[in-house]
């Protein structure tokens, strides 16, 4: 993480995200120090960088936007803004949904994971609620990382943005 950021020149954050795509998992740290790890589920394609792969892009990233203050756990999101309703009231919605947070990432290294058709924003990939919580540990995302619904909202409400995130294997 240091050497990424040394390299960007880039400072390091105060509150990280480690995101672990081979072990399914997402550590927090708060000043170096472990606060909690996490359960999470990735994409279910190889991990990629790259526009309309379905991959989990890797690299440095960092929270751009934080959505759904206030909003009732299992929550659905479209396009960011909340529907009123739970997911339960969404029967055939498809593999996954959107919900009850969103943590929305900007990719910080250009080429890797920012700009032109690697650009993590664009491709809104975000770390958010899901509709399919027995799933988590197993990846089945379109690239964005999943998380159990009471647990996304413990995490959004320690971090803010420009808290960075880190994605690697």
């Amino acid at each position: 993480m240091n050497k990424t950021c040394s390299r960007l020149g880039i400072k390091p954050a105060d509150r990280i995200l480690l995101v672990r795509i081979g072990t399914q998992s997402l550590q927090f740290f708060r000043h170096s120090t472990l606060v909690k790890s996490y359960v999470i589920s990735t994409s279910l394609r190889p991990p990629s960088n790259v526009r309309d792969s379905l991959g989990t892009p890797r690299g440095l990233h960092e929270i751009a936007e934080r959505v759904g203050d206030g909003q009732p756990p299992g929550v659905v999101f479209k396009s960011r803004v909340p529907t009123g309703k739970h997911y339960t009231e969404f029967p055939d919605a498809g593999p996954n949904l959107i919900t009850t947070r969103i943590l929305w990432l900007r990719g910080l290294e250009p080429g890797v994971n920012q700009g032109g058709d690697v650009d993590s924003h664009q491709r809104y990939i975000y770390i958010h609620g899901t509709n399919h919580e027995q799933r988590i540990g197993e990846p089945f995302s379109g690239g964005c990382v999943l998380m159990r619904n009471l647990e996304v909202i413990e995490l959004y409400d320690q971090v803010r943005p420009e808290d960075q995130v880190l994605i690697t294997d």
